[in-house]
């Protein structure tokens, strides 16, 4: 008997079926009546107690009048503590990761005496969260005096949890944390669609890591994905809640920024995105060093679409990586020709050295007391026989990118060597060796070969080599010092201080010279800059570890005189020479006069831009034209319209909605000399744009379509569809043909 009981239990072969008296005979139905109170309540009450879903109720004024029991164990105080408060104090709304659903407004509905139904909230109990759906229905007597609510409620935290979780996989970039590249469009658009008809501005920075490959090449998968990591947390740091950061993938990244528009702004937030994201990465014990490019376009004046805007971003950061890495760059309608150019320049560079295009330039380097010549840099130089003289700012970081640079350096060591060894016996060479080039096994034959070959004692060659070498593994960079030194060749430190710098190189690695950059001598005699206190703090470093200083880029005679005073060694600039062929270097040693003397200006100024292009000069209600001559940060030189008095207030249009109030400080003739009203800035590259342009939602209020700005000039907004009138003040030149006409 026991053991028939044990098998109906467990449910055996044996088992009754239900429905089954014990004789086997069928029970009888027996159902609930809706009359039988207390069988219902029952019901409800295991209901409740098993968690399939609860109830509450509240009186006229919304104040809890009943919760399940089960419900309100849920909550750090008492089931009576909750009787009696307010409905919504107990919840706070929850729509998830999509911060683009439309809020549902729980009191509102309430209090609107609406019904709803499966609306999800968050319980405010404290602890860890909890997420239930709730129902409700208004209560009213047979008189329709609304008496209250009666509703349900359900635990649903378990779904809720994982549909977050699969929304945020969706929608977030597993391994920063960082929203995707599907978010990041779906913003944008959203942000962009909005912003048209509110007439708003929305900046898009395009970022992608230099030299990230590197890492994981040297130092593994892993360390890769720690250092997209850490890049993701700087970024945050830095933009804060400005805007929303996003990773495209691998190693792109994206910044939407709305509401600015200012170049100034963010130019400065470019530029302190490049510092932070090329500081040295700690890597399970390695030591990595990166750095960015970073490619600006701004809605509506660069793209009023998403895809356009993207597309202008992205030309903006490919210039940027063009022009040497480590920079940004605005987009601007010229930027479509120069990638254009730069993929014609990369294919003409291959055969750049067989068809003997590529010469060594030499600088010279001279004590900083006696101003004897100690040496010279070797500078690479490229003569295009169509496009002329080529920019080493161009073409080397194309080599580093198109992997030429290897080639190009083996090319220039050889080719120094050999030059060097016509010079006087106790001058030295100066060679740049790319990072690319130190991390090759064949550096150190390559250097031994070239120095048997042009029988350059080792003594006198000198390698330049950038902070980017210390981003490999350390053991390998510290065993290429270690055969460079034992060949017997001195090591330069370039660049040092402008991106990356750590003392810890200068106890390692073993340097003869460090190299101050010209960015530090540039502005050091300026009142309140404090490049002239980290020149002096370098030179000290330098003096305390018995290696010598140059200072770069020296072109004025108050630079001279501060890099002297601070105790530079060396000094090397335009104010000595440029660069200069082999043959011009062997003229000025052949008479035995080492001595360069210094020629250049009292004061550096503003760099000036020598340029010569037509641009507009808008005056009251006239438009003329005009040729730029130059341009600096401050102002311009312009030529072609007649006695203009001094003080007369103009507005220059300079092209692709850029204009800039000025004032005319020196005329003479067809040449006026004009002071801007607000500095321009730097575009990241060589060139100088105003802080702000013409907004495209002025010229559509003016009756221009709302598009992008396309190039060209522009009148003043407001005065588009002004009828001209015949009083002009001035009368226009046409430089170009030397004769002058009534405009």
């Amino acid at each position: 008997m026991a053991v028939r009981g044990f098998l109906r239990g467990i449910g055996g072969k044996n088992a009754m079926p239900q429905g089954a008296s014990a004789d086997g005979s069928e029970r009888p139905l027996k159902p609930i009546a809706m009359g039988d109170g207390a069988t219902r309540l029952q019901l409800l009450d295991e209901f409740e107690a098993g968690g399939i879903g609860w109830f509450w109720a509240t009186d006229d004024q919304n104040r809890l009048i009943y919760l399940s029991p089960a419900a309100a164990a849920n909550f750090q105080v008492s089931h009576e503590e909750l009787i009696g408060r307010p409905l919504t104090s107990l919840f706070t709304l929850e729509n998830g990761e999509d911060e683009e659903a439309a809020e549902r407004p729980l009191p509102f509905l309430i209090s609107a005496r609406t019904k709803f139904a499966n609306m999800t909230v968050k319980v405010d109990a404290g602890g860890d969260p909890r997420w239930w759906t709730i129902s409700g229905k208004p209560y009213q007597d047979a008189n329709g005096v609304f008496l209250g609510y009666r509703g349900g409620a359900k635990d649903i935290t378990a779904d809720f949890e994982r549909q977050r979780d699969n929304t945020r996989a969706a929608h977030f970039d597993s391994l920063t944390g960082l929203a995707n590249r599907n978010r990041m469009t779906r913003r944008l658009t959203a942000i962009l669609t909005a912003y048209k008809a509110a007439k708003r501005s929305c900046a898009l920075l395009m970022l992608d890591l230099d030299r990230f490959k590197a890492v994981n090449d040297t130092l593994g998968h892993p360390a890769g994905d720690e250092l997209l990591k850490q890049v993701a947390q700087r970024l945050e740091r830095i933009v804060g809640p400005k805007g929303e950061i996003g990773r495209l993938g691998g190693d792109e990244f994206q910044v939407i920024l709305p509401d600015i528009d200012d170049r100034g702004d963010l130019g400065e937030l470019a530029h302190r995105i490049i510092q932070m994201i090329s500081q040295p990465y700690s890597l399970d014990g390695s030591r990595a060093i990166i750095g960015t490019s970073v490619g600006i376009a701004v809605a509506p004046y660069d793209g009023i679409e998403p895809s356009d805007l993207v597309k202008s971003a992205d030309l903006a950061l490919y210039a940027a990586k063009g022009g040497g890495r480590g920079q940004y760059r605005f987009y601007s309608n010229d930027l479509k020709d120069s990638a254009q150019q730069r993929r014609e320049i990369e294919e003409d560079l291959r055969d750049a050295l067989s068809r003997g295009e590529l010469r060594m330039y030499y600088q010279p380097v001279v004590c900083s007391q006696t101003h004897k010549v100690k040496g010279f840099e070797a500078l690479m130089r490229w003569e295009h026989p169509e496009r002329g003289p080529i920019s080493p700012a161009v073409f080397i970081p194309i080599a580093e990118d198109s992997n030429l640079i290897i080639a190009l350096g083996e090319w220039a060591m050889r080719q120094a060597c050999e030059d060097a060894a016509k010079w006087p016996a106790d001058m030295t060479v100066s060679v740049n060796v790319s990072a690319q080039q130190f991390s090759t096994d064949s550096l150190p034959a390559l250097v031994t070969n070239a120095l048997a070959s042009s029988g350059l004692k080792p003594r006198r060659l000198e390698l330049e080599i950038t902070e980017s070498v210390f981003m490999g593994d350390a053991a390998t960079t510290d065993a290429m010092f270690a055969k460079l030194k034992k060949i017997g060749v001195r090591l330069a430190l370039d660049d040092f201080g402008t991106g990356y710098s750590s003392l810890g190189y200068l106890r390692k690695a073993p340097f003869d010279k460090i190299k101050i950059d010209q960015s530090f001598v540039r502005g050091s005699t300026e009142d309140d800059n404090s490049n002239s206190a980290i020149i002096a703090a370098i030179v000290s470093l330098a003096d305390a570890l018995d290696m010598e200083t140059t200072a770069e880029g020296v072109e004025a005679m108050d630079e001279l005189a501060l890099v002297k005073k601070r105790g530079a060694t060396l000094i090397q600039g335009f104010i000595f020479s440029r660069a200069v062929p082999q043959e011009e270097v062997l003229e000025k040693l052949a008479d035995g006069n080492f001595v360069y003397e210094p020629n250049g200006p009292e004061k550096q100024r503003s760099q000036r831009r020598t340029l010569f292009r037509r641009i507009g000069v808008i005056h009251e209600d006239h438009r003329y034209e005009a040729v730029l001559r130059n341009l600096s940060r401050t102002g311009a030189m312009i030529e072609g319209l007649l006695e203009v008095p001094v003080g007369t207030d103009l507005v220059l249009d300079l092209g692709e909605g850029q204009l800039a109030i000025c004032r005319v400080r020196r005329s003479q003739d067809a040449t006026q000399g004009v002071e801007f009203e607000t500095p321009l800035i730097s575009d990241g590259a060589d060139g100088l744009c105003t802080r702000h342009r013409i907004s495209p939602y002025a010229l559509a209020a003016a009756g221009m379509p709302l598009a992008a700005l396309p190039p060209g000039h522009y009148a003043m907004p407001d005065r588009r569809g002004a009828r001209p009138t015949d009083n002009r003040r001035f009368m226009q030149v046409d430089v170009g043909m030397g004769a002058s006409r009534a405009a």
